[in-house]
């Protein structure tokens, strides 16, 4: 399986903005982003954030919601595409679809502190979809389905510890009792569209 290895912070120092906010330094004083507020390179900073081009500001954004939900280039065009043969706004339908995908209704759902995390925890085999093992990452949860812990890895003492120590409001479109949540409605895509310019991945693709 295909990964990206790169240092987390160095991803945020690239993309000027806390990737993983769920990280025990992200925000604090010993964040690198919070000490080092420019790109990453031997050159030190040059204020590039500043002079990109019109093409530049599209990849970088392109690159930043790939970070944040942990998806390469060829999965994330091929949401693009998807995207393009539904009817609606391309790029509402593109991030709906991104919301939808089982790591990222894992994390939202607090049963993982970070994306990357809750991708592990669905690979390694921990959760089930409506009471069927399932560990694509990316398979699509639908209005309806039911998501939860399998029974074994809910045991754990390191996973029960996890689950309470992990404090995050849910979303509207999503409800949970313990180790077991719900879809219950389409993704609300205004909290991500507040840090997302999903106009400019698409005139990134359309060019």
């Amino acid at each position: 399986m295909a990964r990206d290895l790169a240092p987390k912070y160095k991803r945020s120092r690239r993309e000027g903005i806390e990737l993983h906010p769920d990280l025990d330094k992200a925000g604090t004083a010993k964040s690198p982003l919070t000490r080092r507020g420019y790109f990453p390179g031997v050159h030190g900073p040059k204020g590039t954030w500043n002079r990109r081009s019109e093409y530049g500001n599209q990849l970088r954004e392109k690159q930043k919601v790939r970070r944040i939900y942990g998806i390469l280039e060829r999965q994330f065009r091929n949401y693009y595409e998807k995207a393009l043969r539904q009817t609606g706004d391309t790029g509402q339908v593109m991030l709906g679809m991104i919301e939808a995908r089982l790591d990222n209704v894992v994390y939202r759902l607090g049963f993982a502190k970070t994306r990357p995390a809750a991708r592990q925890f669905v690979s390694h085999g921990h959760i089930l979809v409506n009471g069927k093992s399932c560990n694509i990452p990316s398979c699509t949860i639908r209005v309806g389905d039911s998501i939860s812990v399998k029974p074994k890895a809910a045991e754990k003492e390191s996973v029960k510890a996890s689950l309470k120590a992990i404090e995050r409001a849910l979303p509207s479109w999503l409800i949970r009792d313990g180790g077991e949540g719900k879809m219950v409605a389409i993704p609300d895509l205004e909290e991500p569209k507040s840090m997302i310019d999903m106009r400019q991945i698409i005139e990134f693709y359309s060019r």
